[in-house]
């Protein structure tokens, strides 16, 4: 790595780099004068590239600012230029450099598990790493994709959802049952051989062997008729009734295609929408849509290629990636993914046939999308301009945060963050906050909002002095009046932060919605018109941390309902934890067992059987 110090910027700084640099594959960085990176980049030759930037004419606007800004580069050679490609799209995610494109939403995707740890598979929606025993199908766009798609299965397959405690507890049938989506094998409604041939059934449908496995219910349809098994015969009419049903809700059944993602881009004023479609086993598994940061002058090539690059760096990629638009080095990208999978993949750009076909489907999903999004950015901007006239801001703010805090009588207390600008609400910088001071009274809601602004703000100044990462709100909603707008007050001047908006909003008279007040520090209270967009909005916002607030202190009252004196013993996980108390009954139960019961529970060593036993019995 080399980096040169120097008063020059610009294309006269980036010239002198030259010899220094030969013709090797790597990576580069291009920082501003107070060491920001503004841009990364990978090169075939990185003489090469470089020598392109030291030009002092002929770049787009945006190339010709980000080079005007550049007082500094540093460079990174790598073995190879798929090394290099990847290297760079590790360096984007990391260090969000201004002038990059950069992929903001990053969600790992559901998948279908078919669990194999048991004599009668279960069926369900699995996120993450793929650690349970069984066969994964997927990936599904969305949560509401494998949902229907699980509805549908349990409807043909008649396949449990259970948990296996469950499973193990049931004496007579569940609902489910009665409304023909399981067979019930819980209490021995199906042997275990017509289950598990039910299990391979729904698996071939999975794998896209969706035609045989309905000609073969067809056949055995026709052979209940035939042997005056009307009541047999209608239940397999139904299954491969549902069975259609999942085909025709899938829209897009490509005949030709049977694993891609069909990726497609469309750009419209320094905005740009992605839209990929998964198809696996010729079947569609939903769609997905992105909004990549790309700015203007941005060609396509560049902004789908980086997409791609920063998607699949944690995903495993299809066997092709059908585009709607060539990537600057295809081939290189071609060899990272292929590396990846341990097999082919192939990027390919239709120009004719079903795969254009489905490209063109993407495409106008991309488009409507993005004016779907455009126009409820231009609203919200509006709102944020007129949220700026109402309470006297500077400029229209660019992050909101929203508190409030949620307890019941001041027990499993949390306090709510949340967070709105441009782009609506930004649910991934939501946080909570468990109450954490021993000193509160109960219901201390000047106490909760001590330690909750106390502990957001000391974080942020350790971790953003500098204000740069654009984590600072530009105005907080506080939830109440006069009191608790002075208490903050006071708060945020202890920290040494004064000047940041602060609004307390409080219910005005009769507590009625509509008729609220809002204080601020040092001028009088004041109300909005009734139907003034700006007061529905403050509404929204204030109703949002409201809602989030309350789920999380019910999350944590639920947790809190099942938690026992054994989650504080080393070594006793869920697993032993459900075991334990299966086999006494209850946790005061296994407190007062001896030595030689514990260690006959089922998954309990005798080191473990001691260790439990010293726990409870410890100075007695």
């Amino acid at each position: 790595m080399s980096d040169t110090e120097s008063s020059q910027t610009g294309h006269a700084l980036i010239q002198s780099y030259l010899k220094t640099l030969d013709g090797s594959p790597g990576v580069y960085r291009m920082l501003d004068s107070e060491s920001r990176v503004l841009y990364v980049g990978k090169a075939r030759n990185l003489r090469a590239r470089v020598s392109n930037y030291a030009r002092p004419s002929g770049h787009s606007p945006r190339i010709a600012r980000m080079i005007r800004d550049t007082a500094q580069m540093m460079f990174l050679t790598t073995r190879t230029e798929t090394e290099a490609l990847l290297l760079e799209q590790n360096l984007i995610k990391q260090l969000k450099p201004k002038f990059n494109v950069l992929l903001r939403d990053d969600k790992s995707f559901p998948n279908v598990l078919v669990a194999k740890d048991h004599a009668y598979p279960q069926i369900k929606k699995h996120r993450g790493a793929k650690k349970e025993k069984g066969a994964y199908y997927g990936p599904f766009a969305s949560a509401g994709a494998v949902n229907r798609s699980l509805n549908q299965l349990q409807k043909v397959f008649l396949l449990r959802n259970c948990s296996d405690a469950m499973f193990d507890s049931r004496t007579r049938p569940c609902l489910l049952y009665q409304i023909k989506r399981c067979s019930a094998p819980c209490v021995g409604k199906i042997s275990e051989e017509a289950y598990a041939a039910s299990v391979k059934d729904a698996e071939r449908f999975l794998q896209g062997k969706s035609t045989e496995v309905q000609a073969m219910l067809a056949d055995e349809m026709q052979k209940a008729s035939d042997e005056m098994e009307f009541e047999r015969a209608a239940a397999l009419r139904d299954r491969i009734r549902a069975m259609t049903q999942v085909q025709t809700a899938q829209g897009i059944n490509p005949r030709g295609v049977s694993e891609a993602d069909i990726i497609a881009l469309h750009l419209d004023r320094g905005q740009a929408c992605v839209q990929v479609f998964f198809i696996r086993a010729n079947q569609n598994w939903g769609n997905r849509d992105f909004y990549p940061r790309v700015g203007e002058h941005v060609a396509e090539a560049e902004a789908l290629g980086a997409f791609i690059g920063q998607f699949y760096d944690t995903k495993e990629p299809p066997r092709q990636l059908i585009l709607s638009h060539d990537i600057e080095d295809a081939d290189l990208m071609a060899e990272a993914l292929s590396e990846k999978l341990g097999r082919r993949v192939e990027i390919l750009v239709p120009q004719r046939g079903e795969k254009a076909e489905l490209v063109a489907s993407a495409m106008r999903n991309a488009r409507e999308s993005l004016a779907r999004k455009m126009s409820e950015t231009a609203t919200q901007a509006r709102l944020l301009k007129g949220l700026a006239e109402a309470f006297d801001l500077d400029a229209p703010p660019q992050r909101i945060e929203v508190y409030d805090n949620s307890h019941i009588q001041g027990t499993n207390a949390v306090g709510g963050m949340i967070v709105a600008g441009p782009e609506g609400f930004l649910k991934s910088s939501y946080r909570k906050f468990n109450i954490k001071g021993t000193d509160l009274t109960p219901g201390d809601d000047f106490g909760m909002m001590k330690e909750v602004l106390t502990r957001r703000f000391t974080r942020l100044l350790k971790e953003d002095p500098d204000r740069e990462k654009g984590d600072w709100p530009d105005l907080l909603l506080i939830d109440g009046g006069a009191g608790q707008v002075s208490a903050v007050q006071e708060i945020m001047e202890d920290l040494g932060v004064e000047d940041i908006a602060m609004v307390g909003v409080a219910k005005g008279i009769d507590r009625d919605a509509g008729k609220e007040e809002f204080h601020r520090t040092g001028k009088r209270p004041f109300a909005l018109r009734h139907n003034d967009p700006v007061l529905y909005f403050v509404q929204r916002l204030r109703d949002e941390a409201h809602r989030f607030a309350i789920g999380t202190h019910r999350a944590k009252r639920a947790k809190a309902v099942s938690r026992t004196p054994l989650d504080d013993i080393p070594g006793v996980g869920a697993a032993r934890k459900r075991a334990l108390l299966a086999h006494f009954g209850s946790a005061k139960a296994v407190s007062r067992a001896n030595l030689a019961d514990l260690k006959a529970v089922d998954g309990v060593s005798g080191a473990l059987a001691e260790k439990i036993y010293d726990f409870f019995h410890e100075g007695g």
